[in-house]
This record gives structure tokens, sequence and C-alpha cells, in this order.
């Protein structure tokens, strides 16, 4: 189970807060996740330059505590691409993902040549191919994987963020390890043999998708559904950074432009949400096993006393 993590910014958006990676990861290490996805769809990754973007991936692997840390290094061009992966490689990262270049749709001959480069880069690290069409704004095609795994030695899985379930049957029937992005479909996945789940809900709230993860429950997986639809109601990334404020996580809200914040508004009734008596609090309590509730906490507290149980 990895969170698709956030990445801490600093003066509006401008720049990466390198210094607040190390209490996020330390969150993140305490919460019982196995590993991290960085700088991904969650974390900004594509919005950032690439000495930003190194320079998160560093952080990040320098302060796993433990955790897996794969680097998403997908960028508009094969040589960014390839030069992100080859830095993760050498900071010895567990992982390199690479989604498909947006905005140009690739025939299959260019999306070969562009993923077989990108794992070249970084072999012999893991190499995991990121599927979103949502994002991409084409799916990468079944017949493509299946010639990179026959030509890539580090082809290890997939991340797959596409809904509904059909859109993602195809890439599980594949054999590989297939990680899901959608925490609907956790329990489905789970039943067609994927290997686990990449939540960008788990960036603030890992509790929740951890439970649906390790327990399977279609319920469960519904229950982390419904969380995640609130935190939609707001813009996503920056409702994330607000909840791991509200937890004690020392970092900023803001998010890098084009994203945007929360207006005064939505603040107001984001902290209404997440209040003791607030619906989003009581549907964490109830998908968690242990009854925990999410809590403000004094910068003076324990890390390990963000969730109140």
């Amino acid at each position: 189970m990895l969170a698709a993590a956030v990445t801490p910014l600093t003066d509006g958006g401008a720049h990466v807060d390198v210094a607040a990676i190390d209490p996020l990861a330390t969150f993140y290490a305490a919460s019982g996740l196995d590993g991290l996805l960085v700088l991904g769809t969650t974390g900004e990754g594509v919005l950032l330059p690439l000495e930003d973007r190194r320079a998160a991936a560093a952080a990040f692997v320098a302060s796993a505590r433990g955790l897996d840390v794969v680097v998403h290094c997908g960028a508009q061009s094969t040589a960014d691409t390839v030069a992100l992966a080859e830095h993760a490689a050498m900071l010895g990262a567990a992982g390199v993902a690479v989604i498909a270049p947006p905005y140009f749709a690739l025939d299959e001959r260019s999306l070969e040549a562009h993923f077989a480069a990108a794992a070249a880069a970084c072999a012999p690290t893991p190499f995991f191919l990121y599927e979103f069409a949502a994002r991409s704004g084409y799916a990468i095609p079944v017949p493509l994987v299946e010639r990179l795994r026959s030509r890539v030695s580090n082809l290890a899985g997939m991340k797959v963020s596409d809904v509904p379930f059909e859109a993602v049957l195809p890439y599980l029937e594949l054999g590989l390890d297939v990680y899901v992005g959608a925490e609907e479909l956790i329990s489905r996945a789970l039943d067609h043999g994927a290997a686990g789940a990449v939540s960008g809900l788990a960036a603030a709230l890992p509790e929740v998708t951890i439970d649906a993860v390790r327990s399977g429950s279609p319920a469960a997986s519904r229950r982390a559904a419904s969380i995640r639809a609130i935190l939609q109601r707001f813009p996503f990334h920056a409702a994330l950074k607000h909840v791991l404020r509200h937890r004690a996580v020392p970092i900023s809200a803001a998010v890098r432009a084009p994203l945007r914040g929360l207006d005064r508004e939505e603040e107001v009734e984001l902290a209404a949400l997440l209040a003791d008596s607030g619906e989003l609090s009581q549907r964490i309590a109830v998908s968690t096993s242990d009854g925990a509730v999410v809590k403000r906490v004094s910068d003076s507290d324990e890390m390990s006393n963000v969730v109140q149980r």
C-alpha cells in the first residue's frame, strides 16, 4: 500500500519546501504505509521544473524511514523523462514510474520508444508504467505493454488509475503487479489479482486506504471512495494539504499554479468537516478498525499522537 504523496511547496507554490519533506515522511512512516509514489499526479510533479523535481526526489529518498520510495519521472519530452529516471536511480529509489506524455496523442511506436528509453535510463531499478488515460489523454495500449514486457528487463508492474473497473481489467489480466489508483476499485481489483493500491487519498488520510487494502472489504473501499468524494468538493491538492496541516504536519497548503488553493469559505467548510462532529471526521472514524478520529494537535505534541484514539 503506497500513498501518492503531496509535495510541500513554499512561497505561494513557487518553490519546493525541501525542509518540510522530512516531517511529512515521518508522518507517512508512522501511518503504516509500505511506500510512497512521489511527484506523481497528487505530487504536482509535471508542474515542477526539473531542478525542483530532483531536489524533492532526493529529499524523499533521504527521509524514507523504511518506506519504499517510487519516483514518478514522467515528463513532456523523452529527454526530460530519461534525465529524471537516471537521477532517481542514482538516488537509490525503490522504483521509477512514468506516465504516457500528455497533449500529443502518441502512436504505439512513439510510446514504446519513450518508455523503453526511460526504463533503460534507470535499469536495473524497477520500472513501472503509469496508466491514467484521464490525464495523458489516451490509454497505454495493452499490446504495447506486452511488447515492453518482453523488451524491458526491469519492467516491474503498473499503476493504473483509470475508472471504471472495465478499463482496469485488461491490465490486471496481463499478470503484472498492478496497483490501482481509484479507491472505489480497491476491493474488486484485489479480487482480480491486483498487487495493491497507490492512493491519492492516502496522501493525507493513509489509515483509510490502508484499511481498504488490508481488509479487502468492499465496504472499506466504498468508505474510502466516499471520503475522497467529500475532499473532491474542494480543489483536491490544496484540500489534502489542509488536512495534513489539521493533523499537525508542518507544511504549507500552497499549490503550484494553475492549481489553486482554497478560498476562505472553503477553508471554513473543510475545517467544519474535519471537526470531531464533522461529516468527514465521522466517516474516517467508521473506516478505521480502532475508531480513530482525525484531530488537530498542538505543535508540541508527538507526531504519533496526530491520530487520537
